[in-house]
């Protein structure tokens, strides 16, 4: 019985078909696992981090190896706040290129990878209280431009016509290359950048495109403008639903038993006698990306690569690595042209400070007395 079965299915198959081997076959393709956040990077992402066995290294070849180190990258400097290396060799572009096309809104341009540090509230001159986020910049480096030609990634992102624009890898925070492999420390042979702890790439119009080796600070942003922000939320592991969902529970007495914080009747029965996609249950908190638009940004210090942020929402915990865009809402798109493609000024033009014209500046003088 089984073997005619399978007979009449491979006739059923065999259609239209000269050569008896060809077979058409109808793929159905169905998600069949759950959501779960990835703990691990993909199998064809290179190896960062070397294994550590200093069995056969002896004290003074850890010392030449600091001093090669040193040598071609510089000694350890604290610059803006991040402990980093001075980079004598790098490739710096303090003067803008003259071939820059202008600015259009519909230009897309490179993003930054920030440090959430913390919260702290700013003061409007009206007396509002604005709870802000604090956002470094972490010693922000393009390591490579992939023309749009070029540019094939694994994974194909989310954007349309994909074909018509560019990538920008960016570096943040330097690392000492002994700790890394080599095929990680290869990324960043030719672009005269020190190999670096974190990458990320933004997809970037064929105008904005920066030169490897370029500084991306703070100002590549201007106060006032609006931003987007992604990060990874907190991870909170498996949780109820009064946690997970903001459930209420059933009253601790008065007759409940055992059911305090149990979710209760999903609603199944008759027809519909299974669960339905998207009831709230308990599962895996956190640890997903989450992107937060539009938030104004009040302040800004260039001394220490800092920008107040609106809002207390950020994705991620203290400490935890976000990125930064220009927003993509359509009425809070800049409507002035912001620095373009980036600012390339010296650190001596701008001012340690930059308020927003509606957020109150404890520096300036607030009572003023005049002579009778």
């Amino acid at each position: 019985m089984l073997r005619t079965v399978i007979c009449d299915l491979a006739r059923l198959r065999l259609s239209g078909s000269t050569s008896p081997a060809a077979v058409l076959v109808t793929q159905v393709r169905e998600k069949g696992h759950l959501s779960r956040p990835r703990l691990r990077n993909p199998y064809w992402f290179i190896r960062k981090e070397r294994t550590q066995t200093d069995d056969l290294v002896t004290g003074e070849n850890r010392s030449f190896i600091k001093e090669v180190v040193h040598d071609t990258y510089g000694k350890p400097a604290l610059i803006k706040g991040i402990q980093t290396y001075e980079q004598k060799q790098l490739i710096k572009t303090p003067v803008a290129p003259t071939d820059i096309e202008p600015w259009t809104p519909a230009v897309r341009r490179c993003g930054l990878i920030a440090r959430k540090i913390g919260q702290y509230p700013l003061w409007l001159k009206n007396g509002e209280r604005v709870r802000t986020t604090l956002l470094q910049v972490v010693d922000n480096h393009v390591v490579k431009y992939i023309p749009p030609g070029e540019y094939t990634p694994a994974q194909r992102p989310r954007v349309k016509h994909l074909d018509r624009y560019g990538c920008v890898l960016v570096g943040a925070e330097s690392t000492n290359p002994a700790l890394l492999t080599k095929e990680y420390c290869g990324i960043f042979r030719d672009s005269g950048v020190m190999p670096t702890k974190n990458l990320a790439r933004f997809i970037v119009s064929p105008q904005a495109a920066l030169a490897p080796g370029t500084p991306l600070n703070v100002g590549h942003f201007r106060v006032g403008e609006f931003v987007d922000v992604r990060g990874k939320t907190v991870d909170h592991g498996f949780q109820g639903v009064v946690k997970r969902h903001g459930f209420k529970g059933m009253p601790a007495s008065h007759g409940v038993t055992k059911t305090h914080r149990r979710p209760g009747n999903i609603g199944g029965g008759g027809e519909k006698g299974r669960v339905w996609p998207g009831t709230k249950m308990p599962g895996h908190m956190g640890n997903r990306w989450r992107i937060i638009k539009g938030l104004r940004i009040w302040r800004i210090n260039t001394k220490y690569n800092v920008m107040w942020v609106q809002g207390s929402a950020v994705p991620g915990s203290t400490n935890g690595l976000v990125y930064i865009y220009d927003t993509v809402l359509p009425l809070r798109k800049p409507k002035e042209a912001p620095p373009f493609p980036t600012l390339y000024e010296t650190e001596d033009d701008a001012p340690e400070d930059i308020w927003y014209d509606q957020v109150h500046n404890f520096k300036d003088e607030t009572i003023t007395y005049k002579p009778e």
